[in-house]
């Protein structure tokens, strides 16, 4: 039975500190057909010359710019060949055997396209990470969250998400995707730059009855806001501006703009939540966000592909409203949502 192969890629942009303090586990990586690959996003920092120094078994690409999440990891993935690519952030601790339970789930059927381990704070191993925790769910409106974390609330990990289970997306933080179903979609849009680059390619997978699983038989530290921290406006605008755009391309046309039309609305909450606590930058941040989604709304349209799935019908979304119910009816935990 032939093994199959699998290509870890971390992509880097003057991160010599990070690399220093996770290369050594992710060359600890057990598992019988592996490459380790580092893109770099043309640092300024002496990252490349580290890793020739310091780690000659792994493959070094470098980009010409710094392209961003989305776009660096399509030009650097562009020059790899493997059944499985593994997109691991430079700021997450792994343990030996991180890989295969995950290659094991996703073998098993052939239309999981993309998984996830447990994420777990890197900091604090006890608790679930931020950015993927134990799978991301999407909600009514459009707003991710995850098995694990409701907004600004993380749980302790008591075990209480052992269950492998299909989800709505996977965290970049460290995503497994067949390299065929990646080629088959394009990889991430490159438009993105970063955030929810990775939500937008499951839904397209999705939408073309693909799965998106979550493997709790892995897990993975992750640091979290290794290069935008939640304090950052720009990480705002980001957020804002390519949640709108994933509604966009994915929704079906007739329930996509009713959707972001509400979508937008509480965005004006959000908007004068930031000036009541004299956030101006920050509320300044969502109406940049509005307005380049407005702006570029003929650009995203064309990228609509000819397959909607209604969004009700898909696995791992909520149907109802996650602000709701964290802020109005204080759920704190997801095995409280109805």
């Amino acid at each position: 039975m032939t093994i199959p192969s699998v290509a870890v890629v971390i992509l880097n942009w003057n991160g010599k500190a990070l690399l220093e303090q996770f290369m050594p586990g992710v060359i600890k990586s057990v598992y019988p057909n592996l490459q380790l690959i580092v893109g770099d996003n043309n640092s300024t920092d002496d990252s490349v010359a580290f890793l020739k120094a310091n780690y000659p078994q792994v493959r070094i690409i470098v980009n010409d710019h710094n392209y961003g999440f989305a776009e660096g990891y399509g030009k650097v993935l562009d020059q790899v060949e493997a059944d499985y690519y593994v997109l691991l952030n430079s700021d997450v601790e792994v343990p030996e055997n991180w890989i295969q339970p995950v290659i094991d789930a996703m073998e098993v059927d052939s239309n999981i396209a993309v998984a996830q381990p447990k994420i777990k704070w890197q900091k604090n191993k006890s608790q679930f990470e931020y950015a993927g925790a134990a799978g991301g769910y999407l909600d009514l409106h459009g707003f991710p969250f995850c098995r694990g974390r409701l907004f600004d609330t993380v749980e302790i990990d008591t075990n209480q998400y052992e269950d492998q289970r299909e989800i709505f997306w996977a965290s970049g933080a460290a995503l497994f995707v067949r390299s065929k179903c990646w080629k088959e979609v394009g990889g991430l849009d490159p438009d993105f730059f970063a955030h929810m680059e990775e939500i937008d390619l499951c839904w397209r997978l999705k939408n073309l009855g693909y799965k998106v699983i979550y493997c709790p038989k892995a897990e993975v530290y992750h640091v979290g806001g290794g290069t935008l921290n939640a304090n950052n406006p720009y990480k705002t605008y980001l957020n804002f501006k390519n949640n709108l755009v994933i509604m966009q391309k994915n929704l079906p046309l007739n329930d996509a703009y009713s959707r972001i039309f509400i979508r937008m609305s509480l965005d004006f909450i959000a908007w004068i939540h930031f000036l009541l606590q004299g956030k101006s930058d920050f509320a300044w941040a969502i109406n940049k966000a509005h307005y380049h989604f407005l702006q570029n709304l003929s650009r995203n349209g064309k990228k609509r592909t000819a397959k909607q799935i209604d969004f009700l019908k898909h696995t791992g979304q909520y149907p109802s409203s996650i602000v709701w119910a964290y802020f109005i009816k204080k759920i704190r935990f997801f095995s409280q949502l109805p």
